[in-house]
């Protein structure tokens, strides 16, 4: 048996609103060559002028990642030739990264995973390539974009490891606002390191690397592959070569593109144009005063502080947004659960559906709050909740008034509750000797009542009702 060691190079375009290196502007357009600039594309005699807010973002996530933040500011050329880089070099970080030797925990299933950060630079996207049957054209829109790059260590033992800690990064992007990571625009893609070693191994095997993997389905399947397709050469006692593949998404394979006689593909010297200086303190103080709870911290406390389910934790804490919106709601007398449910199960399904942000919707805070009051001082059911704040946020109205304009109420009428539950005990004498039985069987009676007022009976009162009735059967 093999035990399989992955290593990731995330790359996440940056927001800001010129690129890294220029003036150019930073957006996605899906017109060909529209953002382009002379210092993006190379022309003779151009200089780069460093993007600052750039540097802060780095910054930013570097210090989210618990890396050791550099105290210079030190760019790299880096040297190759291929179509889509115009100078024929990238500006880029290896000598002093942002950030080294970070670490940052995940959740895997439910269980706790530490990742190993091994650094995280800025550098310069490049163009982007559309390959033809005879030929291939170059769009430059993205070239010169700013292109965070975040380098784990081989300390992911496992696909989904490796997919858990990708949806993390994304949303770690997302929490900071320093990036869309959208991956339909292109925006989010990844190098996947995969090697074999056998189960008391100490040196790791020989790294495959498979290069720009654009889409989450296709990292799954890429080390999928790999792990296959490296097993089986081991099981027939042939040596793995230390190789740079491609992902093919149409067969769902690793393709070959060129051997590695060392680990060096690159040759670096540092970037002449760029001064080498001291990052400024007070841009240091700035980044560590806007560190925030990060999705980790959030699951962690929302499951031991107000014991909501890991499910139901984690479905808050994947949006900023959303997880800001439940802490602002809770308050000390209400029932959290009541709440995580209308938001879990009503709010974030109207989300999905209308393709909206939890700051865009009519239903603030305070209104769910009221709305929740109202169930708990029994002028409502539960059922009813959902439905008036299902109806609020399709009509953009407050739920509270709502209430009043449907005159929706709950039925507390006991008389009548009480004709329709002996009605109900008298009907089911099966459901009755289980009750006496010892059998959890209330809920069904609940549920008949519930049935007949469609929802709109007090489920309190019913069931005080039914344990009064029956005891004396």
């Amino acid at each position: 048996m093999y035990k399989t060691v992955i290593g990731l190079e995330v790359h996440c375009e940056l927001k800001s609103k010129s690129k890294v290196f220029s003036k150019g502007r930073n957006a996605y357009s899906e017109e060909v060559n529209t953002n382009v600039n002379v210092v993006d594309l190379g022309m003779p005699g151009i200089l780069p002028n460093l993007n600052k807010y750039s540097v802060y973002e780095a910054l930013l996530l570097a210090s989210h990642l618990n890396c050791e933040l550099a105290s210079r500011l030190v760019f790299d050329r880096k040297n190759y030739f291929y179509p889509d880089l115009p100078k024929g070099y990238q500006i880029t970080q290896s000598h002093m990264p942002f950030g080294t030797n970070g670490k940052f925990k995940i959740y895997v299933g439910e269980e706790v995973k530490e990742i190993l950060i091994h650094d995280i630079h800025l550098e310069e996207d490049t163009a982007s390539v559309d390959h033809y049957c005879d030929f291939s054209l170059l769009d430059y829109n993205r070239c010169g974009t700013p292109l965070i790059e975040i380098v784990t260590e081989p300390c992911m033992y496992s696909k989904e490891e490796a997919l858990a800690f990708l949806d993390y990064l994304r949303h770690l992007f997302l929490y900071l606002d320093v990036a869309e990571a959208r991956i339909d625009k292109g925006q989010i893609r990844c190098d996947v390191n995969v090697s074999l070693m056998k189960e008391n191994d100490i040196k790791l095997g020989t790294k495959v690397e498979v290069k720009n993997v654009n889409s989450i389905t296709g990292v799954k399947e890429a080390i999928e592959y790999e792990v296959k397709r490296q097993t089986e050469l081991l099981n027939q006692g042939i040596e793995i070569k230390q190789e740079t593949r491609r992902y093919d998404d149409s067969t769902k394979t690793t393709i070959a593109m060129r051997s590695k006689e060392d680990a060096i593909d690159y040759k670096y010297f540092i970037e002449p144009n760029i001064p080498n200086v001291k990052i400024d303190e007070s841009l240091i103080k700035e980044v560590l005063a806007n560190k925030i709870e990060l999705q980790f911290d959030r699951i962690k406390k929302y499951v031991s502080n107000y014991n909501i389910s890991f499910k139901d934790a984690n479905l808050l804490a994947k949006d900023k947004d959303i997880s800001n919106y439940f802490e602002e709601a809770l308050t000390s007398s209400m029932n959290i659960q009541s709440l995580v449910n209308l938001l879990n199960n009503v709010i974030l399904s109207y989300l999905n559906k209308s393709d909206k942000n939890i700051l865009e919707i009519s239903v603030k805070p305070d209104m769910l709050v009221n709305l929740i009051k109202k169930v708990e001082d029994g002028n409502i059911t539960s059922k009813q909740a959902k439905e008036v704040l299902t109806k609020a946020l399709e009509e953009e109205k407050d739920p509270i008034a709502l209430i009043s304009e449907l005159n929706i109420t709950s039925m507390n009428n006991t008389e009548e509750l009480i004709n329709m539950a002996n009605k109900i005990i008298d009907n089911n004498p099966n459901m009755v000797l289980k009750y006496k039985e010892g059998r959890n069987v209330l809920d069904f009676f609940i549920g008949q009542v519930m049935k007949e007022t469609k929802g709109s009976a007090n489920p309190s009162i019913t069931s005080k009702i039914f344990k009064d009735l029956l005891g004396k059967r």
